[in-house]
């Protein structure tokens, strides 16, 4: 059994990226983990290296989350090994490039499973038990493409954003008086294998450095957000500024902006 000296937080896709960078920056601020993911090799990798240099105890559980069964396995293994889990990071993600018709339904069936279901079943898993010990933290990572007009090529991605975002809003405004805090965390551009998965590296390394932000960074502001009761947290001061050009521009004049600015983005798309 995990002493309870410590706090643990449950970190999805944390084999990379943002994920990754999550469990350094809870292991930094004294937190135990549990970190699941596709890829073993890579967590084994990272729960060594934070045992070594902040003492972390990590729990290793590899897991496909495009599984239905997924979320409800990884709940009853940690429940097996008498982990209490007091902060969760609904990370795991990825994109599906291209037009909505042009992509497969069985892609598009998994992404909806990974980015929409197994962020709403982890939630409803751990809340529960926060509730019950009045303390909980919960970020879920959205974009700032789920706050504002996306563009052609983004088809799910956006729509899944979107939900989480709102799915955050609504059990913010359920439990914060249970001392569980929220968060939707919105990223705009980060230096991950996002953009590697879905082909569009070469593209989008043309977008200048100074709209990026790195994972820590990233992982770092949500982090202080949920701790400080923040429903939302936008990374970027051009995320910031998108978002706010939002609130005052005609929603035509966005979209067509937006389909302009696709190319900077994607490949072209033939029907």
């Amino acid at each position: 059994m995990v002493s309870n000296a410590k706090r643990t937080a449950l970190i999805t896709g944390a084999s990379s990226g943002i994920g990754k960078a999550f469990a350094k920056h809870f292991a930094q601020e004294g937190w135990n983990i549990v970190i699941t993911a596709r890829r073993q090799a890579p967590m084994d990798i990272l729960a060594k290296d934070l045992n070594k240099c902040y003492g972390t105890h990590v729990t290793v559980i590899v897991a496909d989350l495009s599984d239905p069964e997924a979320p409800q396995k990884i709940y009853d293994e940690i429940k097996s090994r008498k982990i209490q889990i007091d902060g969760l990071v609904n990370n795991a993600g990825y994109g599906v490039p291209g037009y909505f018709v042009n992509t497969d339904w069985e892609q598009q069936k998994d992404f909806i499973q990974v980015l929409v279901t197994s962020v709403s079943h982890f939630c409803h898993l751990f809340l529960p038990q926060m509730i019950e010990r009045h303390y909980g933290r919960i970020i879920n990572v959205a974009s700032l493409n789920g706050l504002i007009p996306c563009s052609p090529g983004q088809s799910l991605y956006s729509s899944a954003k979107s939900f989480v975002v709102s799915l955050s809003h609504t059990l913010q405004a359920e439990v914060a008086d249970q001392g569980i805090n929220v968060c939707a965390l919105c990223p705009g551009f980060t230096y991950s294998e996002f953009h590697d998965v879905t082909g569009t590296r070469e593209l989008v390394n043309k977008i200048p450095k100074k709209h990026w932000l790195d994972a820590e960074t990233v992982a770092k502001l949500g982090f202080d957000a949920v701790m400080k009761g923040k429903a939302l947290c936008i990374t970027g001061r051009t995320s910031k500024i998108n978002f706010a050009l939002t609130k005052f521009l005609p929603r035509t004049v966005i979209l067509n902006t937006m389909k302009k600015r696709s190319n900077h983005f994607r490949k072209a798309e033939t029907w």
